[in-house]
């Protein structure tokens, strides 16, 4: 099994944590956490793309010229496609474009990205991070001492408004719970500072 060194919130060494293989220890698998993050991408499209047809384009009540006679083609609507001002045919209208994939297909992705962590040692354990009050110079300051200078990704155990708000003017720091913590957040960030209480839950959940 792999261990972690868990720190505390001032940088010092607190011991050793034993990792979870069947979670922390599996082969990645590059095709489902491509197809994971592809999924989580198109849920977030708004889908709220549209043009006006025919029936949404004002005007063309009336015929523009009778049907025969004029030596000009028959028309039926100013307001039909081919006139400028006219009706869009075929175009976009709003949709959305989520798709679900499977439980197990969504589970092995996320078991492929905490593994390429621990694997590529970018996984810092912390016993927890404790904040009085809402301040950015005391998180910069844990980040200091634990000497993190990259994008990073925070999963606490649950909501914490003192942490997400210390961290929110912060470069390059996002602030999760373990229950929302997704693929895509954990392959966009460099690193993961977890806390222990979050770990047990992530091995409690994936399991």
């Amino acid at each position: 099994m792999a261990n972690v060194a868990l720190f505390k919130q001032d940088g010092t060494k607190a011991g050793e944590i034993t990792l979870n293989d069947d979670i922390f220890g599996v082969e990645v698998n590059e095709s489902v956490v491509f197809d994971v993050i592809l999924s989580q991408r198109a849920s977030q499209r708004q889908g709220t793309h549209a043009v006006k047809n025919r029936s949404a384009v004002a005007g063309g009540g009336h015929k523009p010229w009778r049907q025969k006679g004029t030596g000009r083609a028959r028309q039926g609507s100013i307001r039909s496609p081919q006139w400028r001002g006219g009706g869009v045919v075929f175009g976009p209208t709003p949709r959305t474009y989520c798709y679900k994939l499977p439980r197990k297909v969504r589970r092995l992705a996320l078991k492929s990205v905490y593994s390429e962590k621990v694997a590529k040692n970018k996984l810092i354990a912390v016993e927890g991070l404790i904040f009085n009050a809402p301040k950015t110079k005391e998180f910069a300051k844990v980040l200091s001492n634990l000497a993190i200078d990259k994008k990073i990704l925070v999963i606490l155990e649950e909501v914490n408004d003192f942490v997400e708000l210390s961290a929110r003017n912060l470069p390059n720091v996002q602030v999760t719970t373990a229950k929302r913590a997704s693929v895509l957040d954990i392959v966009s960030n460099d690193k993961l500072l977890i806390t222990q209480a979050a770990l047990s839950q992530i091995e409690e959940v994936l399991a």
